[in-house]
């Protein structure tokens, strides 16, 4: 196949996983804004944690939250458990590599924060970890996953939002987290400014 054709081809992909996963996901997302919202209003912060491509879209939820996403406003409290290495190197060295988000959660979460976590297959054993530390710490889950979402669809509680991309692809279930995190941003920006309908 010429590369030109490979190349409209996953764009033909993208948009078409996108538009397909958008009624299954839009009720879901919403709830998601409207629990972070509710915790943000409360004095709490967001925290979100994920590996490799994931570990980036963590990121940057935490930047657009701290900074802005399309309009002014004040910045919100929101924190990658991604990006501290010295952090992240020590408790890996000196535990293992799946406490790395686990143990942040159990020294910086407190009850009403809500940890963001992400894992494309649902199955990341430190994604799990911090899960399971957020749920000790009485605060509530918001899952970004994909395919049938692993062993994240099993943590699941009752006050959490599960957003399971309906694919298998990696590539498309992590454009689809990408504009997941856009989505949730516009609409935490929505209610908080007032411009919601």
């Amino acid at each position: 196949m010429p590369l030109h054709d490979r190349i409209l081809g996953h764009f033909q992909a993208s948009a078409q996983a996108k538009l397909g996963a958008a009624d299954t996901l839009a009720p879901a997302i919403e709830a998601a804004a409207r629990l972070m919202v509710h915790s943000l209003a409360q004095g709490n912060k967001i925290m979100a944690c994920g590996n490799g491509g994931s570990a980036a879209h963590a990121q940057r939820l935490a930047s657009l939250m701290i900074n802005r996403f399309e309009q002014e406003r004040p910045g919100l409290a929101a924190l990658a458990l991604t990006t501290d290495s010295s952090t992240l190197t020590s408790i890996a060295n000196d535990h293992a590599f799946d406490q790395v988000f686990a143990r942040q959660v159990k020294a910086l979460g407190q009850p009403g924060d809500i940890l963001l976590a992400i894992s494309t297959s649902g199955n990341s054993p430190s994604v799990l970890q911090a899960v399971a530390a957020a749920h000790a710490r009485s605060m509530q889950v918001i899952a970004l996953t994909g395919r049938s979402g692993g062993g994240l669809a099993e943590q699941m509680q009752d006050a959490d939002v599960f957003l399971c991309v309906p694919a298998e692809s990696a590539a498309r279930i992590q454009e689809i987290h990408l504009l997941t995190i856009h989505c949730l941003c516009d609409a935490v920006d929505s209610v908080l400014l007032g411009v919601e309908e």
